[in-house]
C-alpha cells in the first residue's frame, strides 16, 4: 500500500516490516477483522499500516513517533526485527 500523508510518501513495499498482529490463532489471521503492521522507512521514520475487512472502512497508513512505535512494538505479537536493531538501543532494564 502507498499513501501520501502530509506531503510524504509511505510505501509498505519499500519500508521494513518491524512487527504485526497478523498471526495464526488456530482459526484465522485477522484480529476481529482488523490487523496492524508496524513499519520503518529507509529514512528511519515509523508508520502504522492498519487493515480492515469491514465494508465502509478503508486500510490506512498513519505516521507515528518513535515513542509510539516503541509502544506498538511491545503490543504487537509477531516481531520481525529485534528491538535493538529497530530502535538502536536495548530496552531499559526493569
Amino acid at each position: 500500500m502507498k499513501e501520501i500523508v502530509e506531503g510524504k510518501l509511505y510505501d509498505t513495499d519499500t519500508a521494513e516490516i518491524i512487527a504485526d498482529n497478523h498471526y495464526w490463532d488456530g482459526h484465522n489471521f485477522e484480529r476481529r477483522g482488523r490487523n496492524r503492521f508496524l513499519y520503518k522507512t529507509e529514512k528511519g521514520n515509523f508508520f502504522l499500516h492498519e487493515t480492515t475487512l469491514f465494508q465502509g472502512e478503508f486500510d490506512r497508513i498513519t505516521p507515528i513517533t518513535v515513542d509510539q512505535a516503541k509502544r506498538y512494538y511491545e503490543e504487537l505479537q509477531e516481531k520481525h526485527v529485534e528491538y535493538v536493531d529497530t530502535f538502536g538501543q536495548e530496552p531499559e532494564i526493569a
